[in-house]
């Protein structure tokens, strides 16, 4: 294990969410570096003790990486996992209207799936930032990066966890975090898209 991967692990259980990279808010590389980068980490001299460190966290059995604040990756504590889950799993309108067709067909996909779908490109990136679908990145044989796209329940029964009720619940824990952590409310996607009633309760595995 990285050297720095318990000063990191130790500052998300605090803030229950920790962002891997951003200019202002806590995130990951800020630690590891001392300061804010004005660009991507991996241009920084220290870029391959990130990677390590960042490929540690995201393994670890405390550890979500999902696409929560400002659509960016965002680290989220277990204690927090039955929170997100249940906004995840919500149904709700700001998660589903005006949804790409080659998204919907890939949510198709994943939710009539026994198994990940590997896939990348717009329309995961669409799913994950309505927090639709749980996403892992995966090496391929040839050295090409996929991701595997599964259901939150199938990641949930994996996990272990089960879905704060009720649903506001999950909402306000999360909002909490987010204004602990300095973020804008409006960085959370129920925030930036119109949110109405559930239409299904939840997404089916």
């Amino acid at each position: 294990m990285p050297a720095a991967t318990p000063e990191v692990l130790s500052d998300l259980s605090r803030l229950g969410l920790l962002l891997k990279q951003d200019k202002s808010l806590p995130c990951v590389v800020t630690i590891l570096v001392g300061g804010p980068l004005a660009t991507s980490w991996w241009s920084h001299p220290k870029s391959h003790h990130i990677f390590r460190v960042l490929t540690e966290i995201a393994g670890h059995r405390d550890v979500l990486l999902t696409k929560l604040l400002g659509g960016k990756d965002t680290l989220v504590h277990r204690r927090l996992w039955p929170a997100f889950l249940a906004v995840a799993t919500s149904g709700e309108s700001w998660q589903t209207q005006r949804l790409s067709k080659a998204a919907r067909e890939l949510l198709r996909q994943t939710t009539r799936g026994k198994a990940p779908v590997t896939s990348v490109g717009t329309p995961v990136r669409e799913l994950a930032s309505r927090l639709l679908v749980h996403t892992a990145e995966v090496h391929m044989p040839g050295g090409a990066h996929r991701l595997t796209v599964s259901t939150w329940p199938s990641w949930a029964a994996r996990a272990g966890v089960a879905p704060l009720s009720p649903v506001s619940d999950g909402r306000e824990q999360l909002e909490a975090a987010c204004q602990a952590l300095g973020a804008p409310l409006a960085a959370l996607p129920w925030h930036t898209r119109p949110r109405a009633r559930s239409t299904s309760g939840t997404v089916s595995s």
